[in-house]
């Protein structure tokens, strides 16, 4: 019996002792979890802040042109290559619509600065506004918007479009003599690079009084358009007597150099052709003799853009014009930048 019961008090000692083990075993798993769950976070939010990175969201219109391709390679090739660079890419397939949505994406996830090549000039006070009270500031790339909005952008990315339009102009002059009838093959209405190339060359052109206008309509900077465009052109009465093609964009000139072959006529000899952009079809037409001059417009603004943005993180003021460096290229000149162009 005393045995018994000393068999059972020692039962109840080891019971109690397995107790207050389990009972401190769990009492510091607990307190580790309590306090490692605020250790972890603080270090996420730590290697967040310390990574470096510059979060950039990018419209770009979509991809109607060889000079739309490359400047869309440029700029994810760009952020591939630097790792302080995360980028948010959104093709809006020529729609205004799918940009805004974008833009507003962008600003629902926080991002460090917006980036977009607006599609038009209008429609953007609404977006930009929301971006601009959401303290994101907006880059515009190599497309501009409606001055009166100028206060909702930090800053523009790209080139003198009316420049372009009067060098284009200056060239064609040059081709034709100082006489003769003239197409001129105008990219997207309402885009700030068709607005600004037809005031730059249309102004310009009126300096050479024996040079006339005869026809001028959209392309919207597309290559089938534009050849769509020219043959209706060749076949009317405007169209019977043209001795230049002025095209706002490489593309719309390679269109019309297809439609002047087919209608029996010599591009570059009996049609002067002159364009702007500088894909390297263009200045291949160029060597080929079936176009004239190539005003450039660079599309590798990556390097640009990327530099801008980390700029801004790091709280620098830009400028509110970041020109892009151009050049004019004609004959010989083109056929000796052909090896090097990358685009």
């Amino acid at each position: 019996m005393v045995q018994r019961k000393r068999v059972m008090g020692a039962l109840v000692t080891a019971t109690v002792f397995m107790s207050l083990v389990a009972g401190c075993g769990a009492k510091t798993t607990e307190t580790t979890s309590a306090t490692t769950a605020p250790q972890a976070t603080k270090a996420a939010e730590a290697a967040k802040a310390g990574d470096g990175k510059v979060v950039v969201g990018f419209s770009q219109i979509g991809a109607e042109s060889g000079w739309r391709g490359a400047e869309t390679q440029s700029i994810q090739d760009t952020a591939k290559a630097d790792p302080t660079i995360d980028l948010k890419f959104s093709d809006a397939q020529q729609k205004q619509e799918n940009q805004i949505k974008a833009i507003r994406s962008f600003i629902a996830q926080k991002v460090d600065v917006i980036a977009m090549a607006p599609v038009v000039e209008t429609g953007w006070e609404a977006v930009l506004k929301e971006a601009k009270d959401a303290k994101i500031p907006v880059i515009l790339v190599d497309r501009g918007i409606d001055k009166k909005n100028e206060d909702l952008y930090t800053s523009f990315i790209g080139s003198d479009f009316i420049v372009e339009g009067q060098n284009a102009a200056k060239a064609m002059a040059e081709h034709l003599g100082d006489k003769g009838n003239i197409v001129e093959l105008e990219g997207t209405v309402g885009a700030s690079a068709a607005t600004d190339r037809k005031k730059g060359f249309d102004d310009e052109i009126k300096k050479h009084p024996n040079i006339k206008i005869v026809k001028s309509q959209s392309g919207d900077f597309n290559r089938a358009t534009g050849k769509q465009v020219m043959e209706a052109i060749l076949k009317s009465p405007e169209g019977k007597d043209i001795q230049g093609v002025y095209a706002h964009n490489d593309d719309m000139a390679l269109g019309a150099i297809q439609a002047i072959e087919e209608a029996g006529k010599k591009p570059g000899s009996d049609v002067k052709i002159v364009s702007i952009d500088g894909i390297k079809e263009a200045f291949e037409a160029v060597k080929a003799g079936k176009l004239n001059t190539v005003v450039e417009c660079n599309p590798l603004l990556g390097p640009q853009l990327f530099q801008a943005a980390k700029d801004l993180k790091a709280g620098k003021q830009l400028p509110k014009w970041i020109k892009s460096n151009e050049d004019v290229f004609t004959g010989q000149k083109a056929i000796d930048a052909l090896p090097n162009r990358k685009y």
